[in-house]
């Protein structure tokens, strides 16, 4: 249920930039959904929760900031670069955790699941702030050397599916450092 809540915006925009119309207008009736998408998200979660979490907000200000001037001045070059501010965002702030604070923020998220070195956490959370760079390039990439339509497939399919891949390959990395918990009976046998 969350991952559809978080998700919300991002499916809005597909189906509306796919809904029958004029192919010039479409990456522009999309924005506006995702704007609206994300003002719903926003609402329904302070009704359902009273809260609203940091990440909601920054990309909830970048929809409407980057997406408002995409409307307003009818350039799509500002939607465009909506993901890329996000992932850029993410890797600072993922970056500066390493600094401020006494845990990197990859750390503060998981180590309720798993224990590992400091040097291992600090290693995994450079690793999100290399994966967070490489997608926005990658969103710059296929937004200013591909059609539209494939901006829009790949922001939903192709960033989804190597934010997946990823975490995959993050969890591999880090099962190794999980522990099984000691079975009671084993120390009666013997």
């Amino acid at each position: 249920m969350k991952f559809l809540i978080d998700f919300f915006p991002v499916l809005a925009f597909f189906i509306a930039f796919y809904v029958p119309g004029d192919r010039e207008q479409a990456i522009y009736v999309a924005t506006a959904a995702a704007i609206i998408a994300s003002t719903l998200q926003m609402a329904g979660l302070w009704l359902l929760k009273h809260k609203i979490e940091k990440m909601h907000v920054i990309t909830f200000l970048l929809i409407l900031l980057l997406g408002g001037a995409t409307l307003l001045l009818h350039d799509k070059t500002f939607i465009k670069w909506k993901p890329t501010a996000v992932n850029w965002l993410f890797a600072v702030v993922f970056l500066g955790s390493q600094f401020i604070g006494e845990k990197p923020l990859v750390q503060r998220m998981m180590e309720q699941a798993v224990q590992m070195p400091r040097p291992v956490w600090l290693r995994l959370n450079l690793s999100w702030v290399g994966f967070f760079l490489v997608m926005g390039v990658a969103n710059l990439y296929v937004a200013f050397n591909f059609s539209d339509a494939i901006w829009v497939n790949f922001k939903m399919f192709g960033i989804l599916g190597l934010t997946l891949v990823f975490v995959v390959g993050q969890s591999l990395f880090m099962a190794r450092y999980i522990e099984e918990p000691k079975n009671a009976d084993e120390g009666e046998k013997g």
